[in-house]
């Protein structure tokens, strides 16, 4: 499922996440926890990969498109119990 959000938004997101939120999303996941933190802006290429997320400039950081919520649906899970 895809989704568009503004690129403040999803880091918004990313510093409400408690400390090793990271770390849980990317072993419940499989992934790499650098691809993880690629998702919500990083850009590690060399440790982690990109995964379908797509910024175009613009006000408010820019819009962001992303082709999976996978990530994006366990950082809300992990906000809703902290």
């Amino acid at each position: 499922m895809t989704k568009t959000i503004t690129f403040n938004e999803l880091r918004s997101i990313k510093d409400r996440l408690p400390e090793g939120s990271m770390r849980r999303i990317s072993e419940e996941l499989n992934l790499n926890v650098e691809t993880v933190r690629n998702y919500f802006g990083g850009v590690n290429y060399r440790e982690g990969k990109s995964i379908g997320v797509h910024v175009e400039q613009g006000p408010d950081g820019g819009v962001v498109e992303l082709d999976d919520t996978t990530i994006l649906e366990c950082a809300y899970r992990i906000l809703e119990k902290a």
